[in-house]
C-alpha cells in the first residue's frame, strides 16, 4: 500500500511570535541564543494580569520553537518588575468565579509550569534590578544580577495579609531552607545581591552596563558544547524544580487563592512597599 503523506504542523517561528508578544517583550536571536526582554512601552515592566497571561503563553511558544537553543531572560531599565497596574487586578475582584479562575489560578500556575516543563534548553536570567516576581528568574539554570538586586516577598506583610502562594515562598523554601524563607515571609526582610551570591542563589553580581554582555558571554560559552549535551544537561538542572512543582506548587497557589476568597481580599498592590 502507498505511504500516506502528511504535512508537518505549522509551529510559530520567531518572526511570527515576536509580533504576537511585542507589547510585552523584545526579542533578539543570534546563533540560536534567544534574548527575551520584558518591557512596557520600551521601559520598565508594569505588572498586570495581561502581562501575567502573556508570560504563561510565551514560555510554551518559545519551547516549541526548535530554533531556540538557549534563553536569556531579562527586563528593561533599572527595575525587574516594580510597578503595578492596580486597575488590572482590581477589575477582577468582583468578577464571576470562572473569570477569576482563569487569571488567579490557571495563569498563576502556567507562568511557572510552562517555564519549568516546556523549555528544554539552557536558561540564563539577567536581573536588571530589584522587583517582584524574581522567582521566575530563579527557575533558570544560571542567574546574574545588578548590585541593587534584592530577594524579598511582601505577600504576608502586605495589609491585610496574603498567603504567599504564587511561587516566591516555594522558591525561597527550596533555595534558602525553611527558616530563612519563613523569616522573609513573616517579617518582610530581604537579602541583598551579595548575600544572595554567598547563599548560592545568584551566580554573579555585575554592573548594570555590563549585565547583558556578560549574559551573552556565558551563553556563547555554553553554546560551544554540542546540542545533545546542552539540552540533556538542562534536563538535569531543571529536574529538582520539576519535582518540587509536581509535589507542592498547586497547594501553594490554591492556598493563596482560597485565602483571598475566604477573606474577600482585594489584590492590595497599592500597599506594597516600593522597590
Amino acid at each position: 500500500m502507498p505511504v500516506t503523506r502528511r504535512n508537518w504542523v505549522n509551529v510559530p517561528k520567531l518572526a511570527d511570535y515576536e509580533k504576537t508578544f511585542q507589547e510585552y517583550f523584545h526579542f533578539k536571536r543570534e546563533d540560536g541564543i534567544l534574548q527575551v526582554q520584558m518591557h512596557y512601552d520600551n521601559g520598565p515592566v508594569i505588572w498586570s494580569y495581561q502581562m501575567h497571561n502573556s508570560l504563561a503563553e510565551l514560555w510554551t511558544t518559545i519551547g516549541h520553537d526548535k530554533e531556540n537553543e538557549l534563553l536569556i531572560f531579562t527586563g528593561t531599565g533599572d527595575k525587574w518588575i516594580a510597578i503595578y497596574d492596580e486597575g488590572s487586578f482590581h477589575a477582577f475582584d468582583t468578577k464571576p468565579t470562572s473569570d477569576r479562575f482563569n487569571v488567579q489560578i490557571y495563569d498563576t500556575l502556567k507562568v511557572v509550569e510552562n517555564f519549568i516543563l516546556d523549555i528544554d534548553i539552557p536558561t540564563i536570567t539577567a536581573y536588571n534590578g530589584p522587583g517582584i516576581h524574581w522567582e521566575m528568574g530563579m527557575f533558570s539554570d544560571l542567574a546574574i544580577c545588578t548590585p541593587d538586586f534584592v530577594i524579598r516577598d511582601d505577600h504576608f506583610v502586605m495589609p491585610p495579609g496574603h498567603v504567599p502562594g504564587d511561587g516566591m515562598f516555594l522558591t525561597l523554601q527550596h533555595l534558602l531552607g525553611n527558616k530563612r524563607a519563613n523569616w522573609i515571609e513573616y517579617t518582610g526582610a530581604g537579602y541583598s545581591a551579595e548575600e544572595c551570591v554567598r547563599m548560592g542563589i545568584i551566580n554573579e553580581v555585575v554592573p548594570r552596563e555590563k549585565l547583558l554582555p556578560r549574559a551573552w558571554e556565558i551563553a556563547r560559552r555554553i553554546m560551544k558544547s554540542n546540542r545533545t549535551a546542552r539540552r540533556m544537561t538542562h534536563q538535569l538542572s531543571v529536574r529538582p524544580w520539576q519535582r518540587l512543582l509536581i509535589d507542592d506548587f498547586k497547594l501553594h497557589v490554591m492556598s493563596e487563592m482560597y485565602n483571598k476568597a475566604l477573606e474577600a481580599a482585594p489584590s492590595g498592590f497599592e500597599k506594597i512597599e516600593k522597590y
